[in-house]
């Protein structure tokens, strides 16, 4: 993975992992099905833009966090600029439609060959290129392992905790939350061993908050506070 993100940030002539000249910084945050990891993207981009703006040299530099239309987006440009080289690939296009759909519902309709797996490699890596991102599940974590400036973070709680919060949110049976919890936990674990090759293991996270047990505002306070520890945003915006 590290000489696939090296190899594309040389490529950009944006970072270089090797000298110590990278892109970010990135945050990105995995979930399991019940937590929920927008909310606290959505602070976390205010209160990290806030960081940007009162710092001393005032940087108007503002923290965006993605969703589907971000992603979206970025593959949208890749095929602008198929089509501004006059490249004609079908297959080449359809994959990236098929990403755009992988993107929105972290699953995939049929299977990905290498070629399909690069390039939602590639998306990701643009992103965080721009860096001020924050970055939700699709794999991120991993594919941005090597990348410096970069936290990983991972939101948790127990299964049945998960079960009663969807059962609540959605005005659910117990039954049929269950029946969501599992499915889309199924769904995520698919979508991540497609795009990783594996599963997530905790060594993959730099931290892992119990949902269950904390507030929004602890958790957004806590990674601010890590990432101001970690100066992975104190050289920029403090």
């Amino acid at each position: 993975m590290k000489e696939f993100l090296n190899n594309y940030l040389k490529y950009v002539a944006a970072s270089n992992l090797e000298v110590g000249d990278f892109a970010g910084p990135v945050v990105t945050i995995s979930r399991m099905t019940g937590c929920s990891a927008k909310r606290i993207a959505i602070k976390l981009s205010k209160i990290l833009t806030g960081y940007s703006y009162m710092s001393e040299t005032k940087t108007d530099a503002e923290w965006q966090w993605t969703d589907k239309d971000s992603f979206r987006h970025a593959i949208k440009e890749v095929q602008n600029e198929m089509a501004a080289r006059k490249i004609d690939d079908s297959e080449m296009l359809e994959k990236l439609e098929m990403i755009a759909q992988a993107f929105s519902s972290e699953s995939f309709k049929s299977e990905l060959d290498e070629k399909a797996i690069a390039i939602l490699k590639d998306v990701i890596v643009k992103l965080a290129i721009q860096g001020r991102y924050i970055i939700l599940g699709r794999g991120a974590t991993t594919i941005l392992n090597d990348l410096p400036n970069k936290l990983s973070i991972r939101l948790e709680a127990p299964l049945e905790w998960r079960i009663n919060r969807v059962a609540q949110i959605k005005n659910m049976s117990h039954e049929e939350a269950a029946r969501y919890v599992n499915e889309a936990d199924d769904r995520r674990k698919r979508f991540t061993e497609a795009v990783i090759g594996r599963t997530y293991v905790n060594t993959d996270f730099d931290v892992i908050f119990n949902y269950a047990s904390l507030s929004d505002d602890q958790i957004v306070d806590a990674i601010v506070n890590i990432l101001k520890t970690k100066k992975i945003i104190t050289p920029f915006d403090d």
